[in-house]
């Protein structure tokens, strides 16, 4: 007569096949919104599509140059240093700060501002390249526009706390370079199209409560847009924006003159230095 099997043994093999399936679960998890996506532009017209080498390059990007240092690279390289006598001013930011760079020689006739926005981007991103894509540009100001994505979840679950941290960091390097600071509150959002249901706007509402106090306390500007935009519901009102979060040109026509006016206060402040830090 065949051995029997040690119960125990057989009770082993079972759990390890329960193991397996649920790995092999948490896996096909995993990449279902991968397939999800695959198969959606299977339907637009093929994997080989514009919007499927676009994502593709966006998602070797990620891998690659996380923080995407190579974005102004070159620019950064012809810029040179500020002319005598320039207050240079560098708006760094995410999409929001992108899309209102476009604008600034008819918003800001004749300064020397620069645009260092790149979409989608969290603060953590910018706090990497806020050496290069800042301090190396030697700006008299530099206002920071970030923390909405960070909300979104773009680079994973963020909370407050974080967010705060990061801007805090920014803030003491360009303090610590001789730089004045103008923190922006985040502007209003009352959903994300790409990430709807997390309810973003209380959040909102809670960090620049954090900004506005910490500007206060350390030194810098705070830039109000919140209060200048914001609807019944804390989000952005048709008028100021077609998608809820990315202002259109009447919405850029109202932060540039609250940014104007910010920039003008943070320059008749004594520089705030410290020790370089390296």
């Amino acid at each position: 007569m065949a051995d029997r099997l040690d119960p125990r043994a057989v009770c082993s093999m079972h759990c390890l096949a329960r193991v397996l399936v649920a790995g092999l679960a948490i896996a096909a998890l995993a990449h279902a919104p991968l397939l999800a996506q695959g198969s959606l532009t299977a339907a637009r017209g093929g994997g080989d599509s514009a919007a499927a080498r676009r994502r593709q390059a966006q998602e070797d990007r990620l891998l690659k140059d996380w923080a995407d240092l190579a974005h102004y690279r070159e620019a950064n390289a012809k810029l040179g240093p500020p002319a005598t006598g320039e207050r240079r001013v560098v708006f760094m930011g995410n999409s929001i700060t992108e899309g209102w760079a476009q604008y600034f020689d008819t918003l800001f006739p004749g300064k020397p501002y620069i645009g260092r926005g790149i979409s989608g981007q969290t603060t953590p991103q910018m706090l990497v390249r806020f050496r290069q894509d800042v301090i190396a540009l030697h700006p008299a100001v530099v206002v920071i526009l970030a923390g909405t994505n960070d909300i979104a979840g773009n680079t994973g679950p963020s909370t407050l706390e974080m967010i705060e941290d990061n801007l805090a960091s920014m803030t003491e390097l360009a303090q610590a370079n001789g730089i004045r600071v103008v923190l922006s509150s985040v502007l209003p959002a009352y959903d994300y199209p790409w990430r709807p249901g997390l309810a973003p706007a209380q959040k909102i509402v809670a960090l620049n409560a954090w900004i506005a106090r910490y500007a206060a306390s350390h030194g810098a500007v705070y830039l109000d847009f919140h209060s200048a935009m914001a609807d019944t519901r804390q989000g952005l009102p048709p008028s100021l924006s077609a998608d809820g979060v990315h202002p259109n040109l009447a919405g850029y026509r109202i932060m540039a003159k609250l940014a104007q006016q910010a920039i003008e206060e943070a320059l008749r402040r004594p520089v705030k230095k410290r020790a370089t830090v390296r």
